[in-house]
């Protein structure tokens, strides 16, 4: 029985070193040996399930005997229900959220583990904040229009050019524009506040969408699903990685990532100071930020990678040769802070609100 034992407990460790990436600390295989010991990983994330299958998949091919339990949820129900379920003392174990400055916001308030993950190095400076909050993909923020409805002659290329052209057109565009809704949406609100920083005569634009009706949702799958039938005809604020994967199944999706400036945000993980399962949550974020997990991001799940050294459809390479120097990352950390205060909140969307009516 002795022997038995002692021969299960040689290959377990045995396994649980081979799952050890190259260049990693020689004792991972101890983070691997716990985590498999836990058994299970609760991340709450702003990813569609869809797109974030061929990663738990992948992450349970590698290391079998950890189940992922995955919460496909809105930002702001995200960052409602982590901090409703913290105060009663547990919550997931990964917090994975599209929301930049809600995300920042919950590290700054000390509820991240500080975990400084072996990749670090291959990440860009602005993608890492205190060893705690990662972003995990470059995602540019396109327009999408409906290409057989949206003349080519009039098509975006820049935001100056939708003003205008909204501007000029509003009979025929009335109704027919669609973003996300700052007041409903966390993403929506960070994106308006990070146009404004980087081109402060989007108020213009933003009257325009008052007079021309814009409509507001809280789903880029809402927005691309009514752009792509031709009841909107353009879609502003729209991930690249969602609109990439709908134009595969949607060839008459058109996409524009904005020649004069393009937002580039990213899918920010941490996690939590009261996981349950922590050392599967440290796997899982190495594994994301890994060359293997970025590859599937870059490929399958079409979120759009930050290394530098992955190839694919939905990579940063593949942003810049399409954009250049015109694509301007958002970064972690507390500058995104400055849009939360909830005076600057309040006065920001008192201005909206006046736009949507044309003021």
């Amino acid at each position: 029985m002795r022997f038995v034992t002692l021969a299960a407990a040689f290959l377990f460790s045995f396994s649980a070193a081979a799952q050890t990436p190259p260049g990693y600390p020689a004792d991972y295989s101890k983070t691997v040996e716990a985590a498999k010991k836990e058994g299970k990983l609760i991340i709450y994330a702003t990813t569609d399930a869809v797109a974030a299958t061929p990663l738990v998949k992948d992450f349970e091919a590698l290391y079998p005997g950890i189940s992922v339990e995955y919460s496909d949820l809105n930002s702001t129900e995200v960052y409602n229900r982590f901090i409703s379920e913290s105060a009663a003392g547990s919550t997931a174990d990964l917090i994975w959220s599209s929301a930049m400055d809600l995300q920042v916001k919950l590290v700054s308030d000390g509820k991240a583990l500080t975990y400084a993950s072996p990749e670090i190095p291959n990440l860009p400076k602005w993608a890492v904040w205190k060893n705690e909050a990662y972003g995990t993909t470059n995602e540019p923020i396109a327009f999408v229009y409906n290409k057989r409805l949206v003349p080519a002659a009039e098509v975006p290329q820049t935001h100056t050019d939708l003003e205008k052209l909204l501007a000029a057109k509003p009979d025929f565009y009335k109704g027919k524009v669609t973003a996300y809704d700052p007041e409903r949406s966390g993403v929506g609100y960070l994106f308006v506040n990070e146009d404004v920083k980087n081109w402060p005569e989007a108020w213009n634009l933003f009257r325009e969408f008052g007079k021309t009706s814009i409509r507001l949702y809280t789903s880029a799958g809402a927005m691309m699903e009514r752009v792509g039938s031709g009841e909107h005809l353009i879609g502003y604020g729209i991930f690249g990685s969602y609109a990439l994967g709908r134009a595969k199944k949607d060839p008459g999706l058109g996409i524009v990532l904005p020649k004069d400036y393009t937002l580039i945000t990213s899918r920010v993980a941490f996690i939590s100071k009261q996981a349950k399962n922590p050392n599967a949550a440290k796997l899982f974020l190495d594994y994301m930020l890994s060359k293997r997990g970025q590859t599937i991001i870059a490929n399958q799940a079409l979120l759009y990678s930050l290394r530098d050294d992955v190839d694919g459809p939905a990579s940063v390479k593949k942003v810049r040769e399409e954009v250049g120097d015109k694509a301007r990352p958002v970064e972690i950390g507390p500058g995104l802070l400055e849009n939360l205060d909830q005076m600057t909140r309040l006065a920001f969307l008192k201005k909206w609100q006046a736009a949507m009516k044309g003021q």
